[in-house]
């Protein structure tokens, strides 16, 4: 059997908080404090629009974030300014181990590109960082209108990658990906980017944890 790997994008191959250093020109010292929140308001605004049945795409989802993320601090940016500032979100740096870990992968296991961004989003991010020819596909959650933790959209990822009857292990940053992948019966293993980042009790643990893609050939060997 072959163990096919499906790979977050956001926050496990490309860094959303390279945004900080852009958004100076608009937050100055609450650059960093802005990046952050407009994560995580990013990703709080797909959970409420997927439990809602509400889909619209991840980029959407990313632009009321920006907004809401500098209304918070008080802050206004033009319409010119905002388009910019998404069209920089299309061109997130990878981090630095991203593409020598696929390249050591490639060819040795079915390698996908997993994600809540849309297809257009993810060529876009993914060509921008030499990461994309490294995938034998891609797989997005706007195929079926919903989005990660559902469990219809970790069922979806095994029918779009061909492992049905073949082990699927998601590779993400995200605890709260890796908490939806094992609950609907993958693999995951844990990327802990940050040492102080802790991962929520909830009784389900990941399949392995490794503090960089680095470690990652070496960690799917042992499993």
């Amino acid at each position: 059997m072959t163990m096919h790997l499906a790979f977050d994008v956001y926050g496990t191959l490309v860094d959303p908080m390279g945004m900080s250093d852009l958004l100076r020109q608009d937050a100055g010292d609450q650059a960093e404090s802005v990046a952050a929140l407009w994560r995580e308001k990013q990703l709080e605004f797909s959970f409420r629009k997927g439990l809602m049945k509400a889909y619209e795409d991840f980029g959407v989802c990313t632009r009321q974030a920006l907004r809401y993320a500098m209304a918070t601090r008080k802050l206004e940016l033009s319409q010119d300014r905002e388009d910019e500032l998404m069209a920089a979100y299309l061109a997130l740096p990878a981090f630095e181990d991203s593409l020598p870990a696929l390249q050591a992968l490639k060819g040795k296991y079915p390698l996908f590109a997993f994600s809540n961004g849309s297809y257009p989003a993810l060529e876009k991010v993914l060509g921008h960082n030499n990461l994309l020819d490294q995938f034998d596909d891609l797989v997005s959650v706007d195929d079926i209108k919903s989005f990660k933790p559902d469990p219809a959209v970790y069922t979806y990822a095994r029918r779009a990658t061909g492992a049905w009857d073949q082990p699927l292990c998601l590779v993400s940053s995200n605890a709260w990906d890796v908490i939806g992948a094992r609950a609907a019966g993958l693999m995951a293993i844990w990327v802990q980017r940050d040492g102080n980042k802790i991962f929520e009790d909830w009784g389900i643990k990941p399949s392995a944890v490794i503090s960089s893609l680095s470690e990652l050939p070496s960690t799917l060997a042992s499993l």
